[in-house]
């Protein structure tokens, strides 16, 4: 595996008069390329950067076709790139996909020069919000990059993001009748329970629940049922991925497990089959009991030090979400089976309560229009970038489907989840997947001319 590398970056891009620098981590891997040939740089997203995707991934097998020279970077303020010495509310103001484009651009300059590569053409990756990165860097710097594959690409902010769930029951959908009927009904089995105290003690006992219900407290209930709902919504972005190679768990749980659960009428009534679903989440991941409490989830959140935070990204990720996208996957679609108990209340109060009082919705509204006014939001105008997006993902809601600038392309794979173009071929791979691989090839090969 490549080893860690560092280079030193600037704390803030956009103000001379702050000279403080930090370290930014990257790989690189140089095994496949010959004097001449493109560099490919992959850029980091909302997490830590590790060395896998430098020896495995689509990508690779685009690089030992054109000879390429492989880079990836990791975004400030994840993994072990720390800008400032903490992350508390006020030094998480350097933090923003426009700074992340700036150290992208300067660590291109920065490896032309160590790495003599002043002539070749760069090709950028990415995938989901690095997707976005990757047009970006496209868009606003199209002399240093000469292309950009944008996976999975959310390309519009909005604060209710409730399209989201939208896709989620039509995916569900797709594995045939009863899945999304079953949640309903289940759903609305919790609701009538949660009503009388017996009953919160019965969903307690179901749901191996870590805490008691307090019918009073609305933001345990909107956490509860957010939960629940995640139970299915991430099984669904991810579905069939072929994200094993990375070692995570879970990669062999899809839709069709799930639905085959809440359409298995033997487990019982469908609350108990919703249950039986988050037994299996709980056990996946090594979780004793669901913890579902709103104050547990913000104080995690709260945690500023960069040591001592079970959930690595969560507080930086969330911070961009308040600040500059929103995409608050609420509940706020009427035709859905998970409830409405999340709406984008529930959302707005947690930027609120995490980072202090002058978040509001108001606040976060500027953030999202200052983005899509930046970008150009699904009018993004740059030739030379493919738009790959899965009719199963969330997030092709929010990509670039159509209306395509001149010399840029979108593929829409039916029956693929998020960012399943950029994984390694599997031989389950659908036909689709394969061409779309194929495409993405063909295209890089005409850019780098």
């Amino acid at each position: 595996m490549p080893s860690e590398m560092w280079v030193t970056q600037r704390q803030d891009h956009f103000n001379d008069a702050n000279t403080k620098t930090w370290q930014q981590k990257y790989y690189v891997n140089d095994q496949y390329y010959r004097k001449g040939g493109p560099v490919f740089l992959m850029l980091g997203g909302e997490g830590p950067l590790g060395p896998t995707w430098m020896v495995d991934g689509a990508w690779i097998d685009y690089a030992q076709a054109y000879n390429a020279m492989l880079f990836s970077i990791e975004h400030r303020y994840y993994g072990k790139s720390h800008p400032t010495p903490d992350m508390s509310t006020e030094n998480l103001q350097y933090l923003s996909s426009e700074q992340a484009l700036a150290d992208s651009a300067y660590f291109i300059q920065y490896c032309k020069y160590k790495f003599e590569l002043q002539d070749n053409k760069w090709i950028s990756f990415g995938g989901s919000y690095s997707g976005s990165l990757s047009a970006w860097l496209r868009l606003k710097y199209p002399h240093l990059i000469d292309g950009a594959v944008a996976t999975s690409a959310p390309l519009l902010a909005v604060i209710d993001f409730k399209e989201y769930l939208d896709v989620t029951q039509a995916s569900l959908a797709t594995t045939g009748s009863g899945c999304n009927e079953g949640i309903e009904e289940a759903t609305t089995a919790v609701e009538k329970l949660l009503q009388t105290e017996d009953g919160r003690g019965q969903l307690k006992k179901m749901f191996k629940l870590c805490d008691d219900i307090d019918i009073e407290n609305k933001l345990d209930i909107a956490n509860l049922f957010s939960n629940l709902a995640n139970n299915f919504e991430e099984v669904v972005q991810y579905n069939k991925d072929n994200r094993g190679f990375e070692g995570g768990v879970g990669a062999n749980i899809t839709l069709d497990v799930l639905c085959d659960i809440m359409t298995d009428t033997s487990r019982g009534l469908a609350l108990q089959r919703y249950a039986d679903v988050n037994s299996l989440m709980l056990s996946t991941y090594s979780e004793k009991c669901l913890d579902f409490l709103y104050y547990n989830m913000i104080e995690e959140m709260r945690i500023s030090d960069w040591n001592k935070t079970d959930s690595p990204g969560g507080r930086q990720w969330v911070y961009q979400t308040c600040t500059e996208f929103g995409f608050f996957q609420t509940s706020d679609l009427v035709e859905q089976p998970f409830g409405q108990r999340f709406p984008l209340s529930f959302w707005v109060q947690q930027c609120k309560d995490i980072y202090g009082y002058r978040f509001n919705a108001d606040l976060i509204n500027a953030g999202i229009n200052r983005t899509n006014t930046n970008y150009g939001a699904k009018n993004i105008k740059a030739s030379r970038i493919v738009f790959p997006n899965g009719s199963i993902d969330q997030w092709h809601a929010l990509g670039k489907l159509d209306n395509l600038p001149a010399g840029s392309t979108a593929i829409f794979i039916n029956g693929t989840a998020h960012c399943a173009n950029m994984y390694p071929a599997a031989p389950t791979d659908i036909p689709e997947l394969t061409q779309t691989r194929m495409t993405i090839q063909k295209l890089i090969g005409a850019w780098i001319q």
